[in-house]
């Protein structure tokens, strides 16, 4: 384990910390996923703004991890050629 995935475990131990991250690890799995997706196609941010009828800014928000609206997943995944799968599962 690196120093940086130490520091994460020390801070998951703060509950506040804890709360946040859980709560952004749906914005993180996208963006991630956009971000890999978006260089596997060879395009960039802007390139896929341009597809997407918007600015690169857009695209640079959502590869920040900010909120995305589901019409905007669903455009988004059609750009990259991807399906979107949302589930709702009881908790373990």
């Amino acid at each position: 384990m690196d120093d940086l995935q130490k520091h994460i475990q020390e801070l998951l131990q703060d509950p506040e910390f804890k709360k946040a991250w859980e709560e952004s690890e749906l914005e993180y799995q996208i963006a991630r996923t956009v971000i890999k997706r978006r260089k596997e196609l060879g395009l960039s941010q802007e390139e896929l703004a341009k597809i997407l009828n918007t600015g690169q800014s857009a695209i640079s928000r959502i590869e920040s991890c900010q909120n995305i609206t589901l019409n905007m997943l669903q455009k988004l995944a059609a750009a990259l050629q991807l399906d979107v799968e949302i589930r709702l599962v009881p908790r373990a």
